[in-house]
C-alpha cells in the first residue's frame, strides 16, 4: 500500500497529460499528430513484427558496449587522479577542456575515423560517459576527510592498504552518482548518433518513420519507449546505491 501511495501522485499526473494530449488531438483536428491510442497500435504493430526488438537491442548493445569501456577507463583514472596529484595537475586542465565539448559535435569525427557503423555510436558514448565519471570519482576522492587519512597513517598502514580499504570504499557512493550520470548521458547521445549515421536502434526508428510516409504515430511510439528505457536504466543505476558497500561513506 505504501508502494502505492508513492508512484499514485506521478501516475496522476501521467494521466493528465495523456488526457490532455488526446484532446488536443481530437479537438484540434490534427490528421498528422497521433492520438494516445495511434501510439499504442502503432507500437504493438512493431513488437508483432519484431522490428521494435531488433532496434531496442540494437541500441541497447552500443550503449553497454561503450558504457563499460568508459567504465573500465574512467574509474581507475579517476582515482589515480584524484589520488596522486602531479597526475590531477598535469591531466586536469585537458579534461576541463575537452568535457564541455558537445558529443554530438564528435559525430563528424566519429564518422571520419570509424566509418558508418557501430563504432561510431560506441566511441559517441564513450566519449559523452567518460567524463562525468571521472570528474565525480576525482571529487569524491579530494573529499575524503584528511582526519580519516591521517589516523590511517598513524597506525602504520601502506599507502597501497590506505588506498585499496579506505579510499576506495569511500568514494564508490560518488562513482555511482558519476555512472548514472553518464548512463544518463550515452543514452541520449545514442538516440542523436543512429538518426544520423546508422540503419538499425530507436533513433533510426524515429527518423526512418518520418521519412517512410509519415508514420508520427511510429515517432511518438519511439520517444516513449525510449523514454521509458532511461527511466528503467537509471532505476537500475540506483538499485546500486543500496548495497551495503555503496551505502558505507565518511560523515562530513
Amino acid at each position: 500500500m505504501t508502494g502505492l501511495k508513492r508512484v499514485l501522485p506521478s501516475i496522476i499526473v501521467i494521466a493528465l497529460i495523456v488526457g490532455a494530449w488526446w484532446a488536443v488531438v481530437v479537438v484540434s483536428g490534427s490528421v498528422v499528430f497521433p492520438t494516445p491510442w495511434q501510439v499504442v497500435t502503432g507500437t504493438l504493430e512493431l513488437m508483432r513484427d519484431g522490428t521494435l526488438w531488433q532496434h531496442i537491442g540494437a541500441s541497447l548493445f552500443r550503449v553497454g558496449t561503450g558504457f563499460g569501456l568508459a567504465v573500465l577507463v574512467a574509474v581507475p583514472l579517476g582515482l589515480w587522479m584524484g589520488w596522486v596529484k602531479g597526475a590531477y595537475i598535469t591531466l586536469n586542465p585537458l579534461f576541463q577542456m575537452l568535457r564541455p565539448i558537445s558529443p554530438i559535435a564528435w559525430i563528424p569525427i566519429a564518422i571520419l575515423w570509424f566509418g558508418v557503423g557501430n563504432m561510431s555510436p560506441i566511441f559517441l558514448i564513450f566519449i559523452s560517459s567518460v567524463f562525468p565519471m571521472v570528474v565525480q570519482t576525482i571529487a569524491g576522492v579530494h573529499t575524503i576527510e584528511k582526519r580519516y587519512l591521517r589516523a590511517a597513517a598513524n597506525f602504520g598502514v601502506s599507502r597501497a592498504t590506505l588506498f585499496r580499504q579506505v579510499v576506495i570504499p569511500a568514494v564508490l557512493p560518488q562513482i555511482i552518482v558519476g555512472m548514472r550520470i553518464g548512463l544518463g548521458v550515452a543514452w541520449l547521445v545514442v538516440v542523436a548518433a543512429e538518426m544520423i549515421a546508422l540503419r538499425s536502434g530507436l533513433g533510426y526508428l524515429i527518423i526512418d518513420s518520418r521519412n517512410a510516409g509519415n508514420r508520427y504515430d511510429l515517432v511518438v511510439a519511439g520517444m516513449v519507449i525510449i523514454g521509458l528505457i532511461g527511466l528503467l536504466l537509471d532505476r537500475l543505476m540506483r538499485l546500486l546505491e543500496g548495497l551495503k558497500v555503496v551505502r558505507w561513506r565518511y560523515a562530513h
